[in-house]
């Protein structure tokens, strides 16, 4: 049996132990927009026909414009950017790879998978997540020097200003969107690997045909396609992040960082203020590393109270 990683979400063991049902919980622990994207109207052979060419190439315009995605690189959508991490180890030849952590444990998890060693220098693959999760450092064109690249943009959305897609036409260079973070919309199933188009290609071969649900493209398209709910999200998700600072600091948490979605705080014992949240039915995200370390996302615009209340 697989062992299960360290994740955020987990709502119903925390049921379990803590009572109260999934409508009276505020789930804290993971860094999806608490305001989705309004769901559009869609035809209804969305739901009935397989997703034709078109869809795709519908998707992928959007996604080109909204991004900002050179015009010679390649582009290939997925059920989430999870798929493109599980998949990506086995489109490149085997070796090293060098994942600079703490951060998101998926990335290790697929390559140790696929059999390749994990070193601590990058010397033949350097997977990079930008901005990190969980504490919101990011990286810069000068710091790729491997052969192979690997930059994880799954929270990048809310500061489209430090996006590095400009480098998705280098050789082995693949970036990793994801649609579930900034739209809020994690059950939709929907990323996107942006990259070389000889590696998009032998992943597009691995994923198979249809790899995207009809719902998950026409979503995604109307999504894309509407700047200004970006725009106002960016300054909603800002203003929200410095309230949540405040209000921890207030009661002595230390900010170590993160990013608009979610934020990363030094407390004096982080699983007895989960301890304490979760009385109050608020879920939050500890680490096996670091047991003075708390993250937080974002209430919803009627959950504030709850949180006040629990804290």
């Amino acid at each position: 049996m697989t062992t299960p990683r360290d994740h955020g979400g987990g709502i119903d063991a925390a049921i379990a132990q803590y009572g109260g049902s999934r409508a009276t919980w505020l789930d804290l622990s993971t860094g999806i927009n608490p305001v989705p994207y309004p769901l559009p109207q869609m035809a209804a052979d969305a739901w009935t026909a397989l997703p034709d060419k078109a869809a795709f190439a519908r998707l992928y315009d959007l996604a080109r414009g909204f991004w900002g995605v050179p015009a010679d690189a390649g582009i290939l959508a997925a059920t989430g950017a999870s798929a493109i991490i599980a998949a990506l180890p086995r489109v490149f030849p085997k070796g090293e790879v060098c994942i600079p952590g703490p951060t998101y444990n998926e990335h290790e998890a697929a390559f140790r998978a696929a059999d390749w060693t994990i070193g601590k220098v990058p010397r033949q693959a350097l997977v990079a997540v930008h901005p990190n999760n969980p504490d919101g450092a990011t990286w810069a064109k000068t710091d790729f020097t491997t052969p192979i690249t690997i930059i994880d943009e799954s929270f990048c959305d809310v500061m489209p200003d430090q996006s590095l897609i400009h480098l998705a036409s280098r050789p082995n260079t693949v970036i990793l969107k994801s649609f579930g973070k900034f739209w809020g919309l994690a059950g939709l199933r929907l990323g996107f690997a942006i990259g070389d188009p000889a590696v998009i290609d032998r992943l597009g071969a691995l994923l198979g045909p249809w790899q995207v649900s009809g719902p998950a493209l026409a979503t995604g398209a109307e999504a894309l396609a509407d700047p200004h709910w970006a725009d106002t999200t960016r300054a909603r998700l800002v203003q929200d992040a410095d309230r949540l600072d405040l209000l921890l600091a207030a009661k002595g948490a230390d900010v170590l960082g993160g990013t608009s979605l979610f934020r990363l705080y030094r407390v004096d014992d982080a699983r007895a203020w989960q301890d304490r949240l979760a009385q109050g039915h608020v879920w939050s995200r500890i680490f096996p590393y670091a047991d003075d370390w708390l993250r937080l996302g974002l209430p919803a615009p009627d959950r504030w109270a709850q949180l006040e209340a629990a804290l």
